[in-house]
Protein backbone atom coordinates (compact mmCIF):
# COMPACT_ATOMS: atom_id res chain seq x y z
CA UNK A 1 0.00 0.00 0.00
CA UNK A 2 2.62 2.28 1.16
CA UNK A 3 5.15 3.76 -2.15
CA UNK A 4 7.26 6.26 0.34
CA UNK A 5 8.82 5.55 3.64
CA UNK A 6 6.95 4.51 6.51
CA UNK A 7 8.58 6.96 8.55
CA UNK A 8 5.72 9.69 9.76
CA UNK A 9 6.11 12.77 8.50
CA UNK A 10 5.61 14.25 11.90
CA UNK A 11 9.07 12.03 12.58
CA UNK A 12 10.18 13.74 10.04
CA UNK A 13 9.70 11.04 7.13
CA UNK A 14 8.49 12.49 3.67
CA UNK A 15 4.90 13.66 3.65
CA UNK A 16 2.37 11.48 1.68
CA UNK A 17 1.55 14.89 0.37
CA UNK A 18 3.40 17.95 -0.41
CA UNK A 19 0.71 20.20 -0.50
CA UNK A 20 -2.16 20.21 1.95
CA UNK A 21 -6.09 18.84 1.26
CA UNK A 22 -8.51 20.10 3.22
CA UNK A 23 -11.25 18.34 4.15
CA UNK A 24 -13.99 20.18 2.23
CA UNK A 25 -14.02 22.68 0.13
CA UNK A 26 -16.55 24.83 -2.54
CA UNK A 27 -16.49 23.94 -6.78
CA UNK A 28 -17.06 27.27 -8.13
CA UNK A 29 -16.98 26.87 -12.17
CA UNK A 30 -17.49 29.85 -15.05
CA UNK A 31 -21.42 28.66 -15.30
CA UNK A 32 -22.03 30.06 -11.50
CA UNK A 33 -19.60 33.10 -11.49
CA UNK A 34 -22.04 33.72 -15.11
CA UNK A 35 -24.94 33.49 -13.19
CA UNK A 36 -24.13 36.09 -10.68
CA UNK A 37 -22.60 38.41 -12.97
CA UNK A 38 -26.12 38.65 -14.86
CA UNK A 39 -27.62 39.91 -11.42
CA UNK A 40 -25.17 42.14 -11.27
CA UNK A 41 -26.12 43.63 -14.54
CA UNK A 42 -29.73 43.26 -13.35
CA UNK A 43 -32.16 45.70 -12.05
CA UNK A 44 -32.82 43.76 -8.99
CA UNK A 45 -29.61 42.76 -6.44
CA UNK A 46 -32.35 41.58 -3.61
CA UNK A 47 -35.73 40.71 -2.98
CA UNK A 48 -36.22 40.63 -6.65
CA UNK A 49 -36.87 37.20 -9.15
CA UNK A 50 -34.13 35.11 -8.82
CA UNK A 51 -35.08 34.43 -4.67
CA UNK A 52 -38.59 33.03 -6.21
CA UNK A 53 -36.86 30.97 -8.54
CA UNK A 54 -34.33 29.63 -6.05
CA UNK A 55 -37.17 28.92 -3.29
CA UNK A 56 -39.01 27.46 -6.25
CA UNK A 57 -36.39 25.05 -7.65
CA UNK A 58 -35.32 24.01 -4.08
CA UNK A 59 -38.66 23.12 -3.23
CA UNK A 60 -39.04 20.59 -6.70
CA UNK A 61 -35.92 19.11 -5.79
CA UNK A 62 -36.72 18.37 -2.67
CA UNK A 63 -40.16 17.24 -3.11
CA UNK A 64 -41.54 19.99 -0.23
CA UNK A 65 -44.42 22.01 -1.27
CA UNK A 66 -42.47 25.47 -0.37
CA UNK A 67 -39.22 26.48 0.48
CA UNK A 68 -38.29 29.90 2.09
CA UNK A 69 -34.42 31.18 1.49
CA UNK A 70 -32.55 32.65 4.64
CA UNK A 71 -29.07 34.39 4.88
CA UNK A 72 -27.85 31.30 6.80
CA UNK A 73 -28.42 27.92 7.80
CA UNK A 74 -28.34 29.18 11.55
CA UNK A 75 -31.05 31.60 10.36
CA UNK A 76 -32.88 29.09 8.98
CA UNK A 77 -33.12 27.13 12.12
CA UNK A 78 -33.77 30.36 14.54
CA UNK A 79 -37.17 30.94 11.77
CA UNK A 80 -38.14 27.23 12.10
CA UNK A 81 -38.06 27.36 16.15
CA UNK A 82 -39.47 30.95 16.17
CA UNK A 83 -42.89 30.07 13.49
CA UNK A 84 -43.85 27.41 16.07
CA UNK A 85 -44.88 30.02 18.92
CA UNK A 86 -43.35 28.23 21.57
CA UNK A 87 -43.09 29.75 25.33
CA UNK A 88 -40.07 30.83 27.74
CA UNK A 89 -39.62 27.39 29.36
CA UNK A 90 -40.70 25.07 26.92
CA UNK A 91 -38.09 22.39 26.10
CA UNK A 92 -36.90 20.83 22.95
CA UNK A 93 -35.05 17.76 22.40
CA UNK A 94 -32.12 17.67 20.06
CA UNK A 95 -28.64 15.83 19.76
CA UNK A 96 -25.49 16.92 21.45
CA UNK A 97 -23.27 15.77 18.25
CA UNK A 98 -23.37 18.76 16.16
CA UNK A 99 -22.93 22.03 15.24
CA UNK A 100 -23.74 24.52 18.43
CA UNK A 101 -26.30 26.11 16.16
CA UNK A 102 -28.67 23.34 16.19
CA UNK A 103 -29.18 23.81 19.88
CA UNK A 104 -28.50 27.82 20.01
CA UNK A 105 -31.70 28.29 17.72
CA UNK A 106 -33.73 26.96 20.99
CA UNK A 107 -32.04 29.72 23.22
CA UNK A 108 -32.53 32.15 21.00
CA UNK A 109 -36.12 31.53 21.46
CA UNK A 110 -36.44 30.92 24.95
CA UNK A 111 -36.48 27.65 24.50
CA UNK A 112 -34.69 24.62 26.74
CA UNK A 113 -32.42 22.13 24.79
CA UNK A 114 -33.10 19.24 26.47
CA UNK A 115 -29.90 16.72 25.30
CA UNK A 116 -31.15 13.02 23.99
CA UNK A 117 -27.77 10.60 23.61
CA UNK A 118 -26.98 9.21 20.11
CA UNK A 119 -26.62 5.79 18.39
CA UNK A 120 -22.77 4.84 18.99
CA UNK A 121 -22.47 3.17 15.44
CA UNK A 122 -24.14 5.95 13.26
CA UNK A 123 -24.00 8.81 15.73
CA UNK A 124 -27.42 9.72 15.01
CA UNK A 125 -29.94 10.60 17.56
CA UNK A 126 -31.45 7.49 19.51
CA UNK A 127 -35.23 7.45 19.76
CA UNK A 128 -35.06 5.36 22.75
CA UNK A 129 -33.03 8.60 24.02
CA UNK A 130 -35.63 11.11 22.80
CA UNK A 131 -39.03 9.01 23.99
CA UNK A 132 -36.91 9.09 27.76
CA UNK A 133 -36.30 12.61 27.95
CA UNK A 134 -39.66 13.71 26.86
CA UNK A 135 -41.63 15.70 29.40
CA UNK A 136 -44.94 17.57 29.58
CA UNK A 137 -42.65 20.78 28.46
CA UNK A 138 -41.45 18.81 26.06
CA UNK A 139 -43.02 20.82 22.64
CA UNK A 140 -40.55 20.06 19.98
CA UNK A 141 -37.58 17.71 18.67
CA UNK A 142 -34.82 19.45 16.69
CA UNK A 143 -32.98 16.13 15.04
CA UNK A 144 -30.03 16.45 12.84
CA UNK A 145 -28.90 14.40 9.70
CA UNK A 146 -25.04 13.86 11.11
CA UNK A 147 -22.76 13.65 8.34
CA UNK A 148 -25.51 13.54 5.81
CA UNK A 149 -27.51 10.13 6.54
CA UNK A 150 -31.15 10.91 7.84
CA UNK A 151 -32.11 10.36 11.34
CA UNK A 152 -34.20 7.31 12.42
CA UNK A 153 -36.80 9.70 10.79
CA UNK A 154 -39.80 6.73 10.48
CA UNK A 155 -39.26 6.39 14.69
CA UNK A 156 -39.09 9.95 15.36
CA UNK A 157 -42.09 11.25 13.37
CA UNK A 158 -44.21 7.69 15.12
CA UNK A 159 -42.84 10.02 18.84
CA UNK A 160 -43.86 13.03 17.73
CA UNK A 161 -47.33 12.16 16.54
CA UNK A 162 -47.92 10.34 20.04
CA UNK A 163 -47.09 13.16 21.91
CA UNK A 164 -47.98 16.07 19.62
CA UNK A 165 -44.47 17.77 18.68
CA UNK A 166 -43.23 19.04 16.13
CA UNK A 167 -40.02 18.05 14.39
CA UNK A 168 -37.38 20.58 13.32
CA UNK A 169 -35.04 18.28 10.95
CA UNK A 170 -31.74 19.87 10.93
CA UNK A 171 -30.68 18.41 7.22
CA UNK A 172 -27.61 21.46 6.71
CA UNK A 173 -25.60 17.66 6.13
CA UNK A 174 -28.09 15.83 3.81
CA UNK A 175 -29.22 17.89 0.81
CA UNK A 176 -29.95 15.03 -1.87
CA UNK A 177 -30.19 12.16 0.89
CA UNK A 178 -33.00 10.02 0.89
CA UNK A 179 -34.94 8.01 3.78
CA UNK A 180 -37.31 4.63 3.04
CA UNK A 181 -37.30 6.24 -0.58
CA UNK A 182 -38.97 9.98 0.20
CA UNK A 183 -36.10 12.78 -0.26
CA UNK A 184 -35.15 14.66 2.64
CA UNK A 185 -37.04 17.90 3.24
CA UNK A 186 -40.39 16.88 2.79
CA UNK A 187 -41.46 14.27 5.72
CA UNK A 188 -40.45 16.18 9.00
CA UNK A 189 -42.61 19.41 10.10
CA UNK A 190 -39.60 21.89 8.87
CA UNK A 191 -36.65 20.77 7.24
CA UNK A 192 -33.20 23.01 7.99
CA UNK A 193 -30.61 23.13 5.12
CA UNK A 194 -27.06 25.20 4.72
CA UNK A 195 -25.57 26.68 1.65
CA UNK A 196 -22.05 27.48 3.85
CA UNK A 197 -19.00 26.55 1.15
CA UNK A 198 -18.27 22.96 2.68
CA UNK A 199 -22.03 21.89 1.87
CA UNK A 200 -23.04 20.26 -1.15
CA UNK A 201 -24.21 23.48 -2.66
CA UNK A 202 -23.07 27.21 -1.20
CA UNK A 203 -24.36 30.70 -2.12
CA UNK A 204 -21.18 31.34 -0.18
CA UNK A 205 -23.43 31.97 3.62
CA UNK A 206 -27.40 30.73 3.44
CA UNK A 207 -29.82 28.41 4.10
CA UNK A 208 -33.38 27.31 3.57
CA UNK A 209 -36.43 26.08 5.46
CA UNK A 210 -38.54 23.49 3.51
CA UNK A 211 -42.20 22.72 4.98
CA UNK A 212 -45.29 21.24 3.56
CA UNK A 213 -47.62 23.51 6.10
CA UNK A 214 -48.77 26.92 3.77
CA UNK A 215 -48.83 28.82 7.11
CA UNK A 216 -45.54 28.05 8.83
CA UNK A 217 -44.06 28.95 4.93
CA UNK A 218 -46.19 32.20 5.29
CA UNK A 219 -44.86 33.07 8.87
CA UNK A 220 -41.01 31.90 7.95
CA UNK A 221 -41.18 34.45 5.02
CA UNK A 222 -42.49 37.24 7.28
CA UNK A 223 -39.67 36.02 10.14
CA UNK A 224 -37.55 36.48 8.12
CA UNK A 225 -38.16 40.01 6.48
CA UNK A 226 -38.48 42.58 9.31
CA UNK A 227 -42.06 40.38 10.07
CA UNK A 228 -43.64 42.59 7.14
CA UNK A 229 -45.87 40.88 4.98
CA UNK A 230 -44.77 41.94 1.57
CA UNK A 231 -41.29 43.08 0.31
CA UNK A 232 -39.76 45.44 -2.13
CA UNK A 233 -40.46 43.64 -5.53
CA UNK A 234 -44.23 42.71 -4.72
CA UNK A 235 -44.71 46.50 -3.65
CA UNK A 236 -43.20 47.42 -7.04
CA UNK A 237 -45.71 45.05 -8.97
CA UNK A 238 -48.58 46.88 -7.54
CA UNK A 239 -47.12 50.05 -7.55
CA UNK A 240 -47.98 50.56 -4.01
CA UNK A 241 -45.56 51.60 -1.14
CA UNK A 242 -47.93 50.49 1.93
CA UNK A 243 -46.31 47.78 4.43
CA UNK A 244 -46.95 46.85 7.68
CA UNK A 245 -44.93 44.79 10.03
CA UNK A 246 -47.03 42.25 11.40
CA UNK A 247 -45.04 40.14 13.41
CA UNK A 248 -41.34 40.68 15.36
CA UNK A 249 -38.97 39.56 12.68
CA UNK A 250 -35.34 39.66 11.64
CA UNK A 251 -33.48 40.88 8.52
CA UNK A 252 -32.44 37.59 7.52
CA UNK A 253 -32.89 37.76 3.28
CA UNK A 254 -31.06 35.79 1.19
CA UNK A 255 -29.64 38.13 -1.91
CA UNK A 256 -30.63 37.66 -5.92
CA UNK A 257 -26.68 37.48 -6.32
CA UNK A 258 -26.52 34.39 -4.02
CA UNK A 259 -30.02 32.75 -5.15
CA UNK A 260 -28.60 33.07 -8.48
CA UNK A 261 -25.41 31.17 -7.54
CA UNK A 262 -27.32 28.37 -5.46
CA UNK A 263 -29.91 27.99 -8.51
CA UNK A 264 -26.20 27.08 -10.55
CA UNK A 265 -24.63 25.07 -8.01
CA UNK A 266 -28.37 23.05 -7.52
CA UNK A 267 -28.20 21.78 -11.50
CA UNK A 268 -24.99 19.84 -10.71
CA UNK A 269 -25.82 18.28 -6.89
CA UNK A 270 -26.88 14.44 -8.53
CA UNK A 271 -23.03 14.49 -10.32
CA UNK A 272 -21.66 15.95 -6.87
CA UNK A 273 -23.63 13.69 -5.07
CA UNK A 274 -22.54 10.28 -7.01
CA UNK A 275 -18.86 11.50 -6.92
CA UNK A 276 -19.22 12.05 -2.88
CA UNK A 277 -20.47 8.44 -2.84
CA UNK A 278 -17.71 6.95 -4.93
CA UNK A 279 -15.59 8.07 -2.65
CA UNK A 280 -17.20 7.08 -0.04
CA UNK A 281 -17.31 3.69 -1.26
CA UNK A 282 -13.78 3.98 -1.81
CA UNK A 283 -12.68 4.68 1.77
CA UNK A 284 -15.06 1.66 2.40
CA UNK A 285 -13.29 -0.76 0.83
CA UNK A 286 -10.18 0.67 1.82
CA UNK A 287 -10.64 0.48 5.62
CA UNK A 288 -12.50 -2.69 5.81
CA UNK A 289 -9.09 -4.61 6.63
CA UNK A 290 -7.78 -1.99 9.14
CA UNK A 291 -9.47 -2.99 12.88
CA UNK A 292 -8.46 0.44 14.24
CA UNK A 293 -10.53 2.15 11.39
CA UNK A 294 -14.13 2.03 12.19
CA UNK A 295 -16.39 3.80 9.53
CA UNK A 296 -20.07 5.14 10.84
CA UNK A 297 -23.06 2.85 10.08
CA UNK A 298 -25.36 3.41 7.40
CA UNK A 299 -28.78 2.60 8.23
CA UNK A 300 -30.64 0.45 5.73
CA UNK A 301 -33.66 2.28 3.54
CA UNK A 302 -31.67 5.67 3.26
CA UNK A 303 -29.51 7.08 0.73
CA UNK A 304 -26.83 9.00 2.38
CA UNK A 305 -25.29 12.43 1.36
CA UNK A 306 -21.78 12.39 2.96
CA UNK A 307 -21.40 15.65 3.64
CA UNK A 308 -18.54 14.30 5.87
CA UNK A 309 -16.86 11.05 6.27
CA UNK A 310 -16.38 10.15 9.88
CA UNK A 311 -14.33 7.36 11.46
CA UNK A 312 -14.40 5.98 14.82
CA UNK A 313 -10.83 5.19 15.93
CA UNK A 314 -10.50 2.02 17.59
CA UNK A 315 -8.47 3.09 20.71
CA UNK A 316 -7.64 -0.38 22.04
CA UNK A 317 -6.06 -1.33 19.08
CA UNK A 318 -3.58 2.28 18.88
CA UNK A 319 -0.56 3.20 21.29
CA UNK A 320 -2.12 6.71 20.16
CA UNK A 321 -4.94 8.77 20.89
CA UNK A 322 -7.26 11.16 18.88
CA UNK A 323 -5.16 14.28 19.03
CA UNK A 324 -1.93 12.07 18.04
CA UNK A 325 -3.27 10.67 14.48
CA UNK A 326 -5.27 13.76 14.27
CA UNK A 327 -1.98 15.38 14.24
CA UNK A 328 0.19 12.55 12.38
CA UNK A 329 -2.57 13.15 9.79
CA UNK A 330 -2.38 16.47 9.12
CA UNK A 331 1.52 16.49 9.10
CA UNK A 332 1.02 14.22 6.15
CA UNK A 333 -0.90 16.85 4.20
CA UNK A 334 -3.96 15.37 4.70
CA UNK A 335 -7.22 18.16 6.53
CA UNK A 336 -8.73 15.85 8.87
CA UNK A 337 -10.83 17.45 10.98
CA UNK A 338 -13.34 16.54 14.19
CA UNK A 339 -17.13 16.72 13.88
CA UNK A 340 -18.02 17.92 16.64
CA UNK A 341 -17.45 18.84 20.47
CA UNK A 342 -20.82 17.58 22.27
CA UNK A 343 -22.73 20.71 22.73
CA UNK A 344 -23.27 20.29 26.29
CA UNK A 345 -19.31 20.41 27.01
CA UNK A 346 -18.91 23.64 25.41
CA UNK A 347 -18.43 26.30 28.35
CA UNK A 348 -21.58 28.66 27.67
CA UNK A 349 -23.41 25.69 27.89
CA UNK A 350 -21.55 24.50 31.14
CA UNK A 351 -21.95 27.93 32.70
CA UNK A 352 -25.78 29.00 31.27
CA UNK A 353 -27.69 26.08 30.88
CA UNK A 354 -26.11 23.61 34.13
CA UNK A 355 -24.79 20.66 31.57
CA UNK A 356 -21.89 18.76 32.49
CA UNK A 357 -20.29 15.52 31.39
CA UNK A 358 -21.67 12.53 32.03
CA UNK A 359 -24.93 13.74 30.32
CA UNK A 360 -24.73 11.78 27.45
CA UNK A 361 -22.12 9.41 27.56
CA UNK A 362 -21.83 8.06 23.89
CA UNK A 363 -22.11 10.96 22.41
CA UNK A 364 -18.64 11.99 24.61
CA UNK A 365 -16.67 8.58 24.22
CA UNK A 366 -17.48 9.41 20.44
CA UNK A 367 -16.24 12.80 20.30
CA UNK A 368 -12.72 11.29 21.98
CA UNK A 369 -12.54 8.98 19.06
CA UNK A 370 -13.64 10.84 15.87
CA UNK A 371 -12.36 11.83 12.62
CA UNK A 372 -13.75 13.51 9.83
CA UNK A 373 -11.58 12.42 6.28
CA UNK A 374 -11.36 14.80 2.97
CA UNK A 375 -14.90 14.11 0.96
CA UNK A 376 -16.09 16.73 -1.50
CA UNK A 377 -16.62 15.94 -5.07
CA UNK A 378 -13.60 18.30 -6.63
CA UNK A 379 -11.65 15.73 -5.29
CA UNK A 380 -9.60 14.03 -7.67
CA UNK A 381 -9.11 9.83 -7.52
CA UNK A 382 -5.04 10.62 -6.59
CA UNK A 383 -6.50 13.07 -3.72
CA UNK A 384 -9.15 9.96 -2.60
CA UNK A 385 -5.39 7.42 -2.45
CA UNK A 386 -3.51 10.07 -0.70
CA UNK A 387 -5.69 9.91 1.70
CA UNK A 388 -6.02 6.10 1.82
CA UNK A 389 -2.35 6.07 1.84
CA UNK A 390 -2.14 8.56 4.55
CA UNK A 391 -4.27 6.75 6.88
CA UNK A 392 -2.64 2.95 6.62
CA UNK A 393 0.59 5.15 7.15
CA UNK A 394 -0.33 6.73 10.31
CA UNK A 395 -2.21 3.40 11.37
CA UNK A 396 0.56 1.17 10.69
CA UNK A 397 2.62 3.53 12.83
CA UNK A 398 0.59 3.46 15.74
CA UNK A 399 -0.82 0.11 15.83
CA UNK A 400 -0.25 -2.03 18.97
Amino acid sequence: MLTRTAKLALDGGIPVRSTPLPYGKQWIDDADIAAVVDVLRSDWLTTGPKVEEFEATFAAATGARYAVSFSSGTAALHGAVAVLDLNPGDEAITTPLTFCASANCLLYCGVRPAFADVDSDTLLIDPAEIARKITPRTKALVVVDYAGQPAALRQITELAEKHGLAVIEDACHALGATFEGQRVGAISTMTAFSFHPVKHVTTAEGGMITTNDPALAGKLRRFRSHGIGSDHRQREKVGSWFYEMVDLGYNYRLSDLQCALGLSQLAKLDRWLSRRRAIAAAYDTAFSQLPAIRPLSVIPGVEHAYHLYVVQLELNRLRASRAQVFAALRAEGIGVNVHYIPVHLHPYYREHQGTAPGLCPRAEAAYERILSLPMFPLMSDQDVNDVIEAVHKVVAEYSK
